[in-house]
């Protein structure tokens, strides 16, 4: 596991709490609710890129390191790695703040790839950077 301690000195790109109807019995929020808040984060500098409409086509990996629980708030920050014509790979690392101290700490990461598109849901190019 990559251990950092420190979250990336930049905003997120989406920050939100853990809610009590996000999680199993346990108190664990599940997999799929953070895959959602990373997917949406990730999108955030695709659309901005892309200036416009995205699509995700693909996630190339995916780890969790540490679970999530209700009341940690999470942060979601999203990176674009690489670029094609048509499509971006976004790097998104989450991390938390647990909602019983002080503890800030990484809880997952993944790659995931987006496509631009057009009012059709057809690709295309990116556009050429100014």
């Amino acid at each position: 596991m990559d251990e950092e301690i420190r979250p990336p000195d930049r905003e997120p790109a989406l920050r939100t709490l853990a809610m009590p109807g996000d999680a199993n019995p346990n108190g664990d929020i599940f997999g799929g609710w953070v895959l959602a808040q990373m997917d949406l984060a990730g999108a955030v500098p695709a659309v901005k890129r892309a200036r416009g409409r995205v699509a995700t086509v693909a996630i190339d990996a995916m780890r969790f390191h540490r679970p999530i629980f209700v009341g940690d708030l999470v942060s979601c920050y999203a990176t674009i790695l690489a670029e094609g014509a048509t499509s971006m790979q976004v790097r998104v690392e989450t991390w938390v703040e647990r909602s019983a101290g002080d503890e800030i700490m990484k809880v997952t990461e993944g790659m995931f790839v987006y496509v631009a598109i057009d009012a059709d849901g057809g690709k295309r190019p990116l556009p050429v950077r100014e």
